[in-house]
């Protein structure tokens, strides 16, 4: 919808306009559906051209792509309702023109010049209006330059007219206030946790009939989903870890690259604050010393902060020999200077010394036996595929595969439910979902770097589990319900009693005081429904919410309105105000737009809009 406010309304069609010489630039020509069809629909007397219609289509269709990476395609555009949203757009804008030429309103050639000239479509390097590129952009789009001007002379004067129904749009205070107490109004009260060490009642075990009567009223429970028994062949690296070959030189070679990781001579972590001269850092130095300045400080005043003279963990070689000398020279961390540095003298601060590391070819044989021959059984996989896709074509099963090459033969009884195993793999999942009767298997490459083939052997519907089978299961869920029920009736009988002056302590509980909370604040409780109900509480009232192992009684204690004192209430209501407005506004346009075309009349020619989508593949 268009926007509320004077200046987005005057550059709102200006703007639809670049868009579309932008696509033209882009290199997309749009088909002249010449002949006698000129127009795709009309709002009384104002066409809406064929090409217009096309060139909003594609740019629509281009924007997705440039979202998505993906392109999209005229079915499924449609399918989304693209098409309709392009319509529904032109004849908004076409109603628009429509009124404002029976009005009578336009606007002259100096405000078409003015328009024009800030199109940066049409500009030079320099920011300066350029005819060439003016005319060039004009081709690209299929237009001429009095018919450009025309149209822009026509949406200047819709959006004129469309600034003097939206602005000054102001949503009343009532509504405001009404939606700020709404979001800002905060509650405190009291909670009383009921927990199972509450209720006095021996636990009794449920009869037989009773458990029964349980699995028949939540057969949903005890169903198994529809799992699909599906026959794998699959291979990952870490199978043929133990039959790979890694050759001993090839790992200290990669020992001898990776040098810097397995050999790390002592670092130390430092600051350098660097001064225009000898004489300044040795004033501040003697400041630090006679503890007139913190190091903190003197960085402060030079107008930084620590993060820019933090040079990280540096080596002695990072340093020059006298900087060098002094940090690690020191045993605790300290400050030392001033020293030379590459950008004059400087005070450095030592924070920190970490230790040199070195790492063992033997001790390091191991992990790096792992990773390479991690790597080197990806790339086996990887040259295998071809062959078992040729073996796979010519009719080989996947009992044959796993005969004849590295893979293993697994089953499965995939559901939704499944995980672990071949499951836990996303490539599988999906195949799994996706795979029908008749479907001849190929091969798909696993996250890992690992491939699987399968093939779907039979579907098992839904299937209610044997009450014998799910005994166990169904008693603790019935023991799990009564308790939750035990609950809920003890809290609510505790309610009516927690009333007026009463006390959690007189009931024999403890309560904990929530203060200032508003609709949307989390609590640590299983009852969604807590902050809700709270907010539907008159002051002092209490209610009794059930939950799942504990049961819950609250006391509303306060109520407290927005702060109109606070400056961020403040700054949420006059946001709240300027949505309102800006939505009431956007009804008002939506509303007399639909007046317009209702008044004018709308055409649909349907054989146009069909012979635009023909060009779309």
């Amino acid at each position: 919808m268009a926007s509320g406010t004077k200046g987005k309304a005057s550059n709102f069609f200006v703007w639809i306009i670049l868009v579309l010489l932008i696509i033209g630039l882009a290199g997309f020509g749009v088909t002249n559906f010449g002949g006698s069809v000129n127009s795709v629909a009309a709002v009384g007397d104002t066409e809406i051209e064929i090409n217009d219609y096309a060139r909003e289509l594609q740019a629509e269709l281009r924007a997705f792509e440039a979202q998505t990476g993906q392109p999209m395609t005229l079915a499924q555009a449609t399918a989304f309702g693209v098409d309709r949203a392009v319509m529904q757009r032109l004849l908004s804008r076409a109603a628009l023109e429509e009124e404002s030429r029976r009005v009578g309103l336009s606007v002259g050639d100096e405000v078409v010049a003015r328009e024009l000239l800030q199109i940066p479509a049409f500009q030079g390097l320099n920011g300066e209006f350029d005819r060439e590129a003016y005319a060039f952009t004009l081709r690209q789009s299929g237009l001429n330059e009095k018919e450009f001007e025309e149209n822009l002379r026509t949406d200047t004067a819709a959006a004129l007219l469309q600034a003097a129904v939206v602005n000054g749009v102001a949503a009343p205070e009532a509504l405001t206030d009404a939606i700020l107490s709404y979001v800002s109004e905060q509650r405190s009260f009291e909670l009383i946790r009921v927990t199972p060490a509450d209720m006095v009642t021996a636990a009794v075990e449920p009869t037989d009939e009773e458990l029964r009567a349980h699995y028949a009223k939540n057969e949903p429970a005890y169903t198994l989903p529809e799992r699909k028994k599906i026959t794998y062949a699959w291979v990952t690296p870490d199978m043929l870890l133990d039959t790979v070959e890694v050759d001993e030189e090839a790992l200290r070679a990669l020992y001898a690259e990776r040098a810097d990781q397995y050999q790390r001579p002592e670092r130390r972590l430092v600051e350098r604050l660097v001064f225009a001269d000898e004489a300044a850092a040795q004033a501040a130095m003697d400041r630090f010393n006679a503890n007139e300045a913190t190091f903190e400080e003197l960085v402060a005043e030079r107008g930084l902060a620590l993060a820019d003279i933090d040079l990280g963990d540096i080596t002695r070689d990072d340093l020059g020999n006298e900087a060098a000398e002094a940090l690690f020279g020191l045993i605790a961390p300290g400050v030392v200077g001033p020293l030379p540095s590459s950008l004059g003298p400087a005070l450095y601060r030592m924070n920190a010394i970490l230790a040199a590391q070195e790492t063992s070819f033997e001790d390091a044989r191991e992990d790096m036996r792992a990773e390479f021959a991690a790597d080197r059984a990806r790339r086996v996989i990887l040259d295998s595929a071809s062959g078992i896709d040729d073996l796979l074509a010519g009719g080989a099963t996947l009992e044959e595969l796993a005969a004849e090459t590295d893979l293993e033969l697994g089953t499965i009884d995939y559901s939704i439910d499944s995980e672990g195993g071949i499951a836990a793999y996303q490539a599988f999942a999906e195949a799994a979902r996706a795979v029908q009767q008749g479907d001849f298997p190929e091969v798909v490459e696993l996250e890992d770097g690992g491939l699987f083939a399968l093939r779907l052997d039979a579907v098992e519907p839904p299937t209610l589990q044997p009450f014998e089978d799910v005994e166990d299961l169904v008693y603790t869920d019935y023991k799990r319900a009564l308790e939750n029920r035990q609950l809920a009736e003890l809290a609510e009988g505790l309610a009516p009693r927690f009333t007026g002056a009463a006390t959690a302590e007189d009931l024999g509980f403890t309560a904990t005081l929530e203060e200032g909370l508003t609709r949307d604040a989390f609590l640590n409780v299983s009852a969604a429904d807590l902050m809700p109900r709270v907010f539907e509480l008159a002051l002092g009232e209490t209610a009794a919410l059930s939950g799942t192992g504990e049961a819950y009684v609250i006391k509303l204690t306060a109520i407290t309105p927005p702060d109109l004192a606070d400056a961020s209430v403040t700054a949420l209501r006059d946001a709240l105000n300027a949505q309102s407005s800006e939505a009431i506004a956007q009804d008002l346009l939506a509303a007399f737009i639909g007046a317009v075309q209702a008044d004018a009349g709308i055409a649909l020619n349907q054989a146009a809009v069909n012979a635009v989508h023909a060009q779309f593949p």
